[in-house]
Protein backbone atom coordinates (compact mmCIF):
# COMPACT_ATOMS: atom_id res chain seq x y z
CA UNK A 1 0.00 0.00 0.00
CA UNK A 2 1.54 3.50 -0.92
CA UNK A 3 2.37 5.61 2.06
CA UNK A 4 1.31 9.38 2.43
CA UNK A 5 3.67 12.15 3.73
CA UNK A 6 3.65 15.79 3.20
CA UNK A 7 6.42 18.87 2.07
CA UNK A 8 6.65 21.80 1.26
CA UNK A 9 8.75 22.58 -2.32
CA UNK A 10 10.32 26.42 -3.61
CA UNK A 11 8.40 26.95 -6.55
CA UNK A 12 10.99 28.99 -7.28
CA UNK A 13 14.69 27.24 -6.83
CA UNK A 14 12.53 23.52 -6.58
CA UNK A 15 14.28 23.06 -2.51
CA UNK A 16 12.24 20.34 -0.87
CA UNK A 17 11.44 21.05 2.93
CA UNK A 18 9.76 18.58 5.72
CA UNK A 19 8.93 21.86 7.53
CA UNK A 20 7.16 24.62 6.14
CA UNK A 21 9.91 27.97 6.13
CA UNK A 22 8.74 31.82 5.58
CA UNK A 23 11.84 32.08 3.31
CA UNK A 24 13.47 29.86 1.21
CA UNK A 25 16.90 29.33 2.50
CA UNK A 26 18.22 28.30 -1.02
CA UNK A 27 17.24 31.28 -3.51
CA UNK A 28 15.98 33.51 -0.71
CA UNK A 29 12.14 33.85 -1.46
CA UNK A 30 9.58 34.77 0.71
CA UNK A 31 6.12 32.98 0.97
CA UNK A 32 7.57 30.75 -1.36
CA UNK A 33 7.57 26.98 0.23
CA UNK A 34 4.01 25.48 -1.07
CA UNK A 35 2.34 22.33 0.89
CA UNK A 36 2.55 18.83 -1.57
CA UNK A 37 1.34 15.94 -0.54
CA UNK A 38 3.59 13.05 -1.93
CA UNK A 39 2.40 8.98 -2.53
CA UNK A 40 5.17 6.77 -2.15
CA UNK A 41 4.19 3.82 -4.26
CA UNK A 42 5.94 0.45 -3.96
CA UNK A 43 8.77 -0.43 -5.73
CA UNK A 44 8.07 -2.78 -8.93
CA UNK A 45 9.62 -5.77 -8.50
CA UNK A 46 8.86 -6.88 -12.55
CA UNK A 47 11.24 -6.28 -15.45
CA UNK A 48 12.60 -2.55 -15.84
CA UNK A 49 10.76 0.18 -18.51
CA UNK A 50 13.19 0.92 -21.24
CA UNK A 51 13.48 3.76 -23.22
CA UNK A 52 14.59 4.38 -26.71
CA UNK A 53 13.77 5.03 -30.56
CA UNK A 54 14.82 1.22 -31.19
CA UNK A 55 12.52 -0.10 -27.93
CA UNK A 56 15.36 -1.34 -25.73
CA UNK A 57 18.71 -0.18 -24.40
CA UNK A 58 22.25 -2.53 -25.42
CA UNK A 59 25.65 -0.95 -24.52
CA UNK A 60 28.20 -0.87 -27.45
CA UNK A 61 31.52 0.21 -28.10
CA UNK A 62 31.79 3.85 -28.63
CA UNK A 63 33.10 3.07 -32.77
CA UNK A 64 30.38 1.13 -33.71
CA UNK A 65 27.94 4.05 -33.18
CA UNK A 66 26.75 5.24 -36.14
CA UNK A 67 28.59 9.11 -36.88
CA UNK A 68 26.15 10.35 -39.25
CA UNK A 69 24.77 13.62 -38.80
CA UNK A 70 20.99 13.78 -37.70
CA UNK A 71 19.02 15.15 -40.71
CA UNK A 72 17.53 18.33 -39.92
CA UNK A 73 14.18 19.66 -40.57
CA UNK A 74 14.23 22.44 -43.06
CA UNK A 75 12.49 25.58 -41.20
CA UNK A 76 11.40 28.44 -43.50
CA UNK A 77 11.63 30.89 -41.08
CA UNK A 78 15.63 31.75 -41.28
CA UNK A 79 16.05 33.86 -38.22
CA UNK A 80 14.60 30.96 -36.32
CA UNK A 81 16.56 28.05 -38.03
CA UNK A 82 19.66 30.09 -37.14
CA UNK A 83 18.98 30.54 -33.33
CA UNK A 84 18.02 26.18 -33.43
CA UNK A 85 21.48 26.00 -35.50
CA UNK A 86 20.35 25.09 -39.29
CA UNK A 87 16.86 23.43 -38.21
CA UNK A 88 14.66 21.27 -36.25
CA UNK A 89 15.96 18.34 -35.15
CA UNK A 90 13.64 15.18 -35.14
CA UNK A 91 13.11 14.17 -31.51
CA UNK A 92 14.24 16.90 -29.96
CA UNK A 93 12.75 19.02 -27.64
CA UNK A 94 12.87 23.35 -27.09
CA UNK A 95 11.53 25.24 -24.47
CA UNK A 96 10.72 28.56 -25.45
CA UNK A 97 10.24 31.39 -23.03
CA UNK A 98 9.74 34.58 -22.65
CA UNK A 99 7.84 37.84 -20.89
CA UNK A 100 3.84 37.90 -21.09
CA UNK A 101 2.83 39.34 -24.75
CA UNK A 102 6.24 39.51 -26.23
CA UNK A 103 4.83 37.08 -29.11
CA UNK A 104 5.76 33.89 -28.03
CA UNK A 105 2.77 32.15 -28.86
CA UNK A 106 2.31 34.30 -32.27
CA UNK A 107 5.90 33.32 -33.63
CA UNK A 108 4.95 29.21 -32.61
CA UNK A 109 1.63 29.81 -34.17
CA UNK A 110 3.95 30.90 -37.22
CA UNK A 111 6.10 28.34 -36.98
CA UNK A 112 3.35 25.75 -37.34
CA UNK A 113 1.67 27.76 -40.68
CA UNK A 114 4.96 27.38 -41.99
CA UNK A 115 5.85 23.54 -40.54
CA UNK A 116 2.39 22.27 -41.40
CA UNK A 117 3.14 22.64 -45.60
CA UNK A 118 5.35 19.71 -45.25
CA UNK A 119 4.57 18.09 -41.91
CA UNK A 120 1.04 16.96 -39.65
CA UNK A 121 1.54 19.10 -36.72
CA UNK A 122 -0.44 19.11 -32.92
CA UNK A 123 -1.03 22.52 -31.72
CA UNK A 124 -1.88 22.13 -27.85
CA UNK A 125 -3.16 25.20 -25.65
CA UNK A 126 -4.12 25.40 -22.37
CA UNK A 127 -4.94 29.26 -22.38
CA UNK A 128 -6.49 30.04 -25.71
CA UNK A 129 -9.97 28.83 -26.78
CA UNK A 130 -9.47 26.88 -30.26
CA UNK A 131 -11.47 29.93 -31.62
CA UNK A 132 -8.75 32.37 -30.59
CA UNK A 133 -6.10 30.58 -32.22
CA UNK A 134 -7.83 30.41 -35.43
CA UNK A 135 -8.73 34.12 -35.10
CA UNK A 136 -4.92 35.17 -35.11
CA UNK A 137 -3.80 32.60 -37.51
CA UNK A 138 -6.31 34.20 -40.39
CA UNK A 139 -4.79 37.55 -38.82
CA UNK A 140 -1.42 36.83 -39.65
CA UNK A 141 -2.12 35.11 -42.91
CA UNK A 142 -5.19 36.62 -44.91
CA UNK A 143 -4.53 34.90 -47.82
CA UNK A 144 -5.24 31.51 -46.15
CA UNK A 145 -8.14 32.55 -45.23
CA UNK A 146 -10.04 29.85 -46.87
CA UNK A 147 -7.32 27.49 -47.42
CA UNK A 148 -5.19 26.95 -43.88
CA UNK A 149 -3.39 24.01 -43.72
CA UNK A 150 -5.01 20.83 -42.95
CA UNK A 151 -2.45 19.56 -41.30
CA UNK A 152 -2.56 21.72 -38.36
CA UNK A 153 -4.68 20.61 -35.87
CA UNK A 154 -5.68 22.64 -32.61
CA UNK A 155 -6.68 21.03 -29.49
CA UNK A 156 -7.49 22.69 -25.89
CA UNK A 157 -6.60 20.93 -23.28
CA UNK A 158 -4.85 21.12 -19.82
CA UNK A 159 -4.58 17.16 -19.02
CA UNK A 160 -1.32 15.46 -20.03
CA UNK A 161 -2.75 12.01 -20.23
CA UNK A 162 -5.32 13.19 -22.64
CA UNK A 163 -2.59 14.91 -24.64
CA UNK A 164 -0.82 11.84 -25.51
CA UNK A 165 -3.37 9.65 -26.00
CA UNK A 166 -4.14 12.51 -28.86
CA UNK A 167 -0.72 11.94 -29.89
CA UNK A 168 -0.92 8.45 -30.26
CA UNK A 169 -3.98 8.73 -32.42
CA UNK A 170 -2.37 11.79 -34.60
CA UNK A 171 0.78 10.50 -34.62
CA UNK A 172 2.13 14.02 -35.14
CA UNK A 173 5.41 14.84 -36.50
CA UNK A 174 5.58 18.09 -34.41
CA UNK A 175 3.64 18.98 -31.48
CA UNK A 176 3.74 22.36 -29.56
CA UNK A 177 2.18 22.74 -25.89
CA UNK A 178 1.42 26.15 -25.13
CA UNK A 179 2.51 26.91 -22.64
CA UNK A 180 4.21 23.48 -19.82
CA UNK A 181 2.86 26.04 -17.17
CA UNK A 182 -0.53 25.12 -17.67
CA UNK A 183 -0.49 21.38 -18.04
CA UNK A 184 -1.06 18.88 -15.41
CA UNK A 185 -0.91 15.17 -14.61
CA UNK A 186 -3.67 13.67 -12.54
CA UNK A 187 -1.84 11.30 -10.65
CA UNK A 188 0.25 14.42 -8.19
CA UNK A 189 -1.84 15.85 -5.65
CA UNK A 190 0.20 19.71 -6.79
CA UNK A 191 -1.67 22.32 -8.75
CA UNK A 192 -0.94 23.26 -12.53
CA UNK A 193 2.48 25.37 -12.61
CA UNK A 194 3.69 23.99 -9.56
CA UNK A 195 7.73 22.57 -9.34
CA UNK A 196 6.32 18.74 -8.76
CA UNK A 197 4.22 19.42 -12.34
CA UNK A 198 5.66 21.55 -14.05
CA UNK A 199 9.10 18.83 -13.93
CA UNK A 200 7.28 15.52 -14.02
CA UNK A 201 5.44 16.92 -16.90
CA UNK A 202 8.45 18.31 -18.92
CA UNK A 203 9.67 14.77 -18.20
CA UNK A 204 7.00 13.09 -19.69
CA UNK A 205 7.31 14.92 -23.06
CA UNK A 206 11.08 14.37 -23.23
CA UNK A 207 10.43 10.31 -22.48
CA UNK A 208 7.88 11.07 -26.24
CA UNK A 209 10.35 13.07 -27.68
CA UNK A 210 13.56 10.49 -27.23
CA UNK A 211 11.22 7.59 -28.04
CA UNK A 212 9.00 8.65 -30.67
CA UNK A 213 10.97 11.04 -32.51
CA UNK A 214 8.44 13.88 -32.44
CA UNK A 215 9.82 17.31 -32.06
CA UNK A 216 8.58 19.23 -28.97
CA UNK A 217 8.35 22.70 -28.49
CA UNK A 218 7.16 24.10 -24.72
CA UNK A 219 6.36 27.89 -24.03
CA UNK A 220 7.36 28.84 -20.83
CA UNK A 221 6.56 31.45 -18.91
CA UNK A 222 9.12 33.78 -17.31
CA UNK A 223 9.10 35.48 -13.58
CA UNK A 224 9.58 39.02 -12.90
CA UNK A 225 13.57 38.15 -12.37
CA UNK A 226 13.44 36.88 -15.85
CA UNK A 227 14.09 33.39 -15.58
CA UNK A 228 11.33 30.86 -16.60
CA UNK A 229 8.56 30.29 -14.39
CA UNK A 230 9.21 27.01 -11.92
CA UNK A 231 11.83 25.36 -11.56
CA UNK A 232 15.19 25.78 -13.36
CA UNK A 233 15.50 22.31 -13.22
CA UNK A 234 13.52 22.63 -16.33
CA UNK A 235 16.14 23.88 -17.99
CA UNK A 236 18.19 20.95 -17.84
CA UNK A 237 15.63 18.62 -18.73
CA UNK A 238 15.01 20.21 -22.80
CA UNK A 239 17.44 20.25 -25.26
CA UNK A 240 17.45 23.83 -26.05
CA UNK A 241 16.45 27.15 -24.07
CA UNK A 242 15.47 30.09 -26.20
CA UNK A 243 14.42 33.51 -24.89
CA UNK A 244 12.42 35.84 -26.61
CA UNK A 245 13.39 39.57 -25.56
CA UNK A 246 12.68 42.65 -26.49
CA UNK A 247 10.49 45.56 -25.08
CA UNK A 248 6.67 45.65 -25.76
CA UNK A 249 6.45 49.06 -26.91
CA UNK A 250 9.10 48.72 -29.37
CA UNK A 251 9.02 46.81 -32.67
CA UNK A 252 11.79 44.67 -32.34
CA UNK A 253 12.35 41.48 -30.82
CA UNK A 254 15.14 38.90 -30.01
CA UNK A 255 15.18 35.30 -30.12
CA UNK A 256 18.36 34.31 -28.26
CA UNK A 257 19.76 30.94 -27.51
CA UNK A 258 20.94 30.22 -24.19
CA UNK A 259 21.71 26.46 -24.29
CA UNK A 260 21.71 24.32 -27.47
CA UNK A 261 22.88 20.53 -27.46
CA UNK A 262 22.33 20.45 -31.55
CA UNK A 263 23.95 23.93 -32.19
CA UNK A 264 25.82 26.69 -31.05
CA UNK A 265 24.57 28.99 -27.84
CA UNK A 266 24.05 32.26 -27.62
CA UNK A 267 22.92 33.09 -31.00
CA UNK A 268 19.92 35.58 -31.85
CA UNK A 269 17.08 35.81 -34.36
CA UNK A 270 16.27 39.47 -35.04
CA UNK A 271 12.51 39.79 -35.35
CA UNK A 272 9.82 42.85 -36.23
CA UNK A 273 6.61 42.82 -34.65
CA UNK A 274 3.88 44.16 -37.12
CA UNK A 275 0.12 43.14 -37.34
CA UNK A 276 1.01 40.40 -39.34
CA UNK A 277 3.12 38.96 -36.72
CA UNK A 278 6.97 38.69 -36.42
CA UNK A 279 8.75 39.32 -39.39
CA UNK A 280 12.46 38.27 -39.91
CA UNK A 281 14.92 41.49 -40.23
CA UNK A 282 17.61 40.00 -42.78
CA UNK A 283 19.80 42.94 -41.40
CA UNK A 284 19.69 43.50 -37.85
CA UNK A 285 22.53 46.73 -38.19
CA UNK A 286 21.25 48.28 -40.59
CA UNK A 287 18.15 48.47 -38.96
CA UNK A 288 19.27 49.59 -35.55
CA UNK A 289 21.31 51.99 -37.42
CA UNK A 290 18.34 53.37 -39.49
CA UNK A 291 17.14 56.04 -37.06
CA UNK A 292 20.67 57.23 -36.41
CA UNK A 293 21.01 60.96 -36.28
CA UNK A 294 24.50 61.62 -38.09
CA UNK A 295 27.91 63.95 -35.97
CA UNK A 296 25.14 64.49 -33.21
CA UNK A 297 27.09 64.39 -29.81
CA UNK A 298 26.70 61.30 -26.98
CA UNK A 299 26.52 58.78 -30.01
CA UNK A 300 28.95 56.30 -30.53
CA UNK A 301 28.96 52.76 -32.61
CA UNK A 302 29.93 49.65 -31.27
CA UNK A 303 29.65 45.90 -32.59
CA UNK A 304 28.78 43.73 -30.56
CA UNK A 305 28.84 39.80 -30.95
CA UNK A 306 25.65 37.84 -30.67
CA UNK A 307 26.63 34.27 -31.12
CA UNK A 308 28.59 33.92 -34.33
CA UNK A 309 27.09 37.15 -35.64
CA UNK A 310 28.19 40.61 -35.61
CA UNK A 311 25.66 43.55 -35.12
CA UNK A 312 26.68 47.55 -35.34
CA UNK A 313 24.15 49.16 -32.82
CA UNK A 314 24.31 52.74 -31.41
CA UNK A 315 25.13 53.69 -28.03
CA UNK A 316 23.55 57.14 -26.80
CA UNK A 317 25.46 58.97 -23.60
CA UNK A 318 23.94 61.76 -22.21
CA UNK A 319 25.77 63.66 -19.06
CA UNK A 320 24.20 66.33 -17.37
CA UNK A 321 24.92 68.51 -13.81
CA UNK A 322 23.19 66.45 -10.78
CA UNK A 323 20.33 68.46 -8.91
CA UNK A 324 21.01 66.39 -5.75
CA UNK A 325 24.03 65.31 -3.76
CA UNK A 326 24.66 62.15 -5.42
CA UNK A 327 25.33 62.11 -9.49
CA UNK A 328 23.38 59.50 -11.06
CA UNK A 329 24.57 56.43 -13.54
CA UNK A 330 21.26 54.78 -15.47
CA UNK A 331 22.47 52.29 -17.91
CA UNK A 332 19.73 50.61 -20.89
CA UNK A 333 20.83 47.87 -22.17
CA UNK A 334 24.37 47.53 -20.90
CA UNK A 335 25.50 46.40 -17.41
CA UNK A 336 25.29 48.53 -14.30
CA UNK A 337 28.40 47.76 -12.98
CA UNK A 338 30.50 48.00 -16.36
CA UNK A 339 28.92 51.93 -16.80
CA UNK A 340 30.87 52.62 -13.10
CA UNK A 341 34.09 51.21 -13.88
CA UNK A 342 33.56 53.30 -17.28
CA UNK A 343 33.06 56.29 -15.93
CA UNK A 344 35.18 55.87 -13.00
CA UNK A 345 38.48 55.69 -15.78
CA UNK A 346 36.88 58.57 -17.87
CA UNK A 347 37.48 60.37 -14.59
CA UNK A 348 40.24 59.46 -13.36
CA UNK A 349 42.44 58.33 -16.32
CA UNK A 350 41.34 61.22 -19.00
CA UNK A 351 40.52 63.61 -17.03
CA UNK A 352 36.66 64.20 -17.13
CA UNK A 353 34.75 65.64 -14.17
CA UNK A 354 31.78 62.91 -13.93
CA UNK A 355 31.49 63.93 -10.37
CA UNK A 356 28.70 65.97 -10.29
CA UNK A 357 27.63 64.70 -13.56
CA UNK A 358 24.28 62.42 -14.16
CA UNK A 359 25.55 60.11 -16.85
CA UNK A 360 23.16 58.28 -19.01
CA UNK A 361 23.51 55.24 -21.34
CA UNK A 362 21.14 54.26 -23.71
CA UNK A 363 21.71 50.95 -26.65
CA UNK A 364 19.16 52.11 -29.40
CA UNK A 365 17.01 49.43 -30.34
CA UNK A 366 16.15 47.23 -27.08
CA UNK A 367 19.35 45.03 -27.37
CA UNK A 368 21.18 43.91 -24.22
CA UNK A 369 24.94 44.34 -24.50
CA UNK A 370 26.96 41.99 -22.07
CA UNK A 371 30.20 41.71 -23.40
CA UNK A 372 32.86 44.35 -22.79
CA UNK A 373 33.71 45.07 -26.48
CA UNK A 374 31.46 47.72 -26.15
CA UNK A 375 33.12 49.45 -23.45
CA UNK A 376 35.19 51.91 -25.48
CA UNK A 377 31.83 52.93 -27.57
CA UNK A 378 30.49 53.90 -24.38
CA UNK A 379 33.19 55.77 -23.13
CA UNK A 380 33.11 57.61 -26.63
CA UNK A 381 29.31 58.24 -26.26
CA UNK A 382 30.43 60.23 -22.52
CA UNK A 383 32.81 61.65 -23.44
CA UNK A 384 31.34 63.11 -26.70
CA UNK A 385 28.16 64.55 -24.58
CA UNK A 386 30.70 65.89 -21.77
CA UNK A 387 32.56 68.23 -24.60
CA UNK A 388 29.87 68.65 -26.67
CA UNK A 389 31.37 67.58 -29.78
CA UNK A 390 30.88 64.16 -32.14
CA UNK A 391 32.24 61.24 -32.73
CA UNK A 392 33.46 61.24 -36.29
CA UNK A 393 30.39 59.20 -38.21
CA UNK A 394 32.30 57.01 -40.14
CA UNK A 395 34.29 55.11 -37.42
CA UNK A 396 33.11 52.45 -35.32
CA UNK A 397 34.70 51.70 -31.56
CA UNK A 398 35.97 48.43 -30.62
CA UNK A 399 37.42 47.85 -27.12
CA UNK A 400 37.56 46.59 -23.63
CA UNK A 401 38.77 48.82 -20.85
CA UNK A 402 41.08 47.72 -18.25
CA UNK A 403 41.76 49.72 -14.78
CA UNK A 404 44.50 51.54 -15.89
CA UNK A 405 43.03 53.15 -18.88
CA UNK A 406 44.33 50.82 -21.27
CA UNK A 407 42.65 49.19 -24.33
CA UNK A 408 42.40 45.03 -24.95
CA UNK A 409 41.44 43.43 -27.94
CA UNK A 410 38.39 41.55 -27.86
CA UNK A 411 37.43 38.15 -30.14
CA UNK A 412 36.61 37.46 -33.33
CA UNK A 413 38.13 41.13 -34.33
CA UNK A 414 38.21 40.18 -38.13
CA UNK A 415 34.51 39.16 -38.19
CA UNK A 416 33.42 42.67 -36.27
CA UNK A 417 35.29 44.71 -39.05
CA UNK A 418 34.07 43.14 -42.05
CA UNK A 419 30.62 43.71 -40.76
CA UNK A 420 31.79 47.41 -40.23
CA UNK A 421 33.15 47.73 -43.55
CA UNK A 422 29.81 46.07 -45.03
CA UNK A 423 28.04 48.80 -44.40
CA UNK A 424 29.84 51.49 -45.33
CA UNK A 425 32.21 52.58 -42.01
CA UNK A 426 35.38 53.83 -43.28
CA UNK A 427 37.28 53.54 -39.70
CA UNK A 428 38.00 51.26 -37.33
CA UNK A 429 39.69 52.30 -33.67
CA UNK A 430 40.47 49.27 -31.81
CA UNK A 431 43.55 48.69 -29.48
CA UNK A 432 46.86 47.98 -30.68
CA UNK A 433 47.42 43.95 -31.24
CA UNK A 434 50.37 42.19 -30.73
CA UNK A 435 50.04 40.35 -33.84
CA UNK A 436 47.82 41.67 -36.35
CA UNK A 437 46.26 38.26 -38.07
CA UNK A 438 45.27 37.75 -41.40
CA UNK A 439 41.57 38.30 -42.53
CA UNK A 440 41.85 41.65 -41.42
CA UNK A 441 39.53 43.81 -44.45
CA UNK A 442 41.75 46.13 -46.13
CA UNK A 443 38.98 48.31 -47.13
CA UNK A 444 38.20 50.27 -43.76
CA UNK A 445 40.92 52.11 -42.13
CA UNK A 446 42.26 50.05 -38.72
CA UNK A 447 43.54 53.31 -36.13
CA UNK A 448 45.52 51.04 -33.71
CA UNK A 449 45.42 52.82 -30.41
CA UNK A 450 46.87 51.64 -26.43
CA UNK A 451 44.83 53.72 -24.19
CA UNK A 452 41.72 55.46 -23.44
CA UNK A 453 43.07 59.13 -24.46
CA UNK A 454 44.29 58.19 -27.56
CA UNK A 455 41.25 56.15 -28.90
CA UNK A 456 38.74 59.67 -27.59
CA UNK A 457 41.52 61.73 -29.37
CA UNK A 458 40.83 59.65 -32.47
CA UNK A 459 37.33 59.31 -32.42
CA UNK A 460 36.42 63.16 -32.38
CA UNK A 461 36.33 65.87 -35.29
CA UNK A 462 39.85 67.10 -35.77
CA UNK A 463 40.93 69.91 -33.86
CA UNK A 464 38.58 68.78 -30.53
CA UNK A 465 40.93 66.40 -28.62
CA UNK A 466 40.15 66.20 -25.01
CA UNK A 467 41.98 67.13 -21.77
CA UNK A 468 45.01 65.26 -21.36
CA UNK A 469 44.67 63.11 -18.24
CA UNK A 470 47.23 60.97 -16.71
CA UNK A 471 50.19 58.87 -18.72
CA UNK A 472 49.34 55.16 -19.19
CA UNK A 473 52.55 53.52 -18.21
Amino acid sequence: MAKTHTRYVCQQCGRVSASYMGKCPQCGTFNSMVEEIVHDEPVSKGPASVRGLTGRSQPRPIGEVGGDAEERVHLPIGEFARVLGGGIVPGSIVLVGGDPGIGKSTLMLQMAMEMANKQRVLYVSGEESERQIKMRATRMFPHSKKDLPANLLLVTETNLEVILNHVNEIKPDLLIVDSIQTVYLSELDSSAGSVSQVRECASHLRELAKSSGISVFLIGHVTKEGAIAGPRVLEHIVDTVLYLEGDRFQAYRLLRSVKNRFGATSEVGVFEMRERGLVEVANPSEAFLAERMINAPGSAIAVTMEGTRPILVEIQGLTSPTQFGNARRTPNGVDFNRLLLIAAVLTRRVGLKLAEQDVFVNVVGGIQIDEPAADLAVAAAIASSWKDVSVRADAVLIGEIGLAGELRMPGQIQARLREAAKLGFKTAIVPKAVHKGEGWPKDIEIIETRSVQQALDAAFVAGKELPKGRKVA
